[in-house]
């Protein structure tokens, strides 16, 4: 089982790119997408269902922001839209497609480089989302929530890890966040688990030379309950084009 998580920072944009027919090569069975910064009226038919797809979406209220979606080759037995929390459903943050015993997440963690109302707005996201992170788990479903969770989680997780100890994405306590999620309610970081020293990113900025010195920060994830992690086979990041600022996260799963 094939899963690709994306940060399109725009789907109309990296539909531009290329995106749709590469995704059409990779024989993917979910492509989970964040920042869609799409509503329906502006998605083409290719876009809402790719062929031999079924498309599901969380849009922003906001023209242009946000938007969560995720495409399957399998129709979901339930597809769950929102939080149930009025002021982060708003902005299009989560969508979840059960499948049998398996929940796939498609998941936008709000950034807050933006300056200080938007990381208050983060870490108010980041309390109200650990208890439903807790709910998951203890529903006894295999989980897997793909998304842009914009959070390093430890020194290996981005280049320049010295001079953004003070920075949005690398703050003490979102990065405590993450250790919680993991040591103690107990998701797994897929990619971690399976390259537990590999320094390898999926976002870039656009300033200087980062793609092309390789200057970056990993904040695309796939994190899973133990029995699915433990189902990981590979993981790859995809570089080759580019269609977006972030690059395609892909793990497959033994069946």
């Amino acid at each position: 089982m094939r899963i690709i998580t994306l940060n399109l920072n725009g789907i109309r944009s990296a539909c531009t790119k290329g995106m749709l027919a590469w995704f059409a090569q990779q024989n993917a069975d979910i492509l989970c997408v964040q920042e869609l910064k799409a509503q329906a009226a502006d998605m083409t038919p290719d876009m809402l269902a790719p062929p031999g797809y079924h498309g599901y979406f969380h849009y922003a209220e906001k023209k242009g922001y946000s938007g969560v979606g995720i495409y399957s080759k399998r129709k979901p037995d339930n597809v769950i839209v929102g939080l149930n929390i009025p002021e982060f459903d708003a902005e299009g943050r989560y969508i979840e497609a059960q499948f049998g015993n398996l929940s796939v997440v498609s998941l936008y963690l709000p950034s807050g480089s933006s300056g200080e109302e938007r990381q208050a707005v983060k870490f108010k996201f980041l309390e109200a989302f650990m208890p439903h992170m807790r709910q998951l788990y203890a529903s006894g479903r295999d989980i897997i929530v793909c998304g842009d969770w914009n959070i390093a989680h430890t020194e290996k997780d981005l280049k320049n890890w010295r001079g953004n100890k003070k920075n949005s994405g690398f703050l003490p306590e979102e990065r405590a966040w993450l250790t919680q999620l993991f040591s103690e309610v107990g998701f797994v970081d897929v990619f971690r688990q399976l390259h537990p020293a590999l320094e390898a990113y999926t976002w870039w900025s656009n300033r200087g030379q980062a793609w092309a010195k390789d200057v970056g920060w990993r904040l695309d994830y796939q994190v899973a309950t133990p029995g699915m992690a433990a189902k990981a086979v590979t993981t790859g990041i995809y570089k080759e084009q580019r269609f977006s600022d972030h690059a395609p996260f892909m793990v497959d799963y033994a069946e």
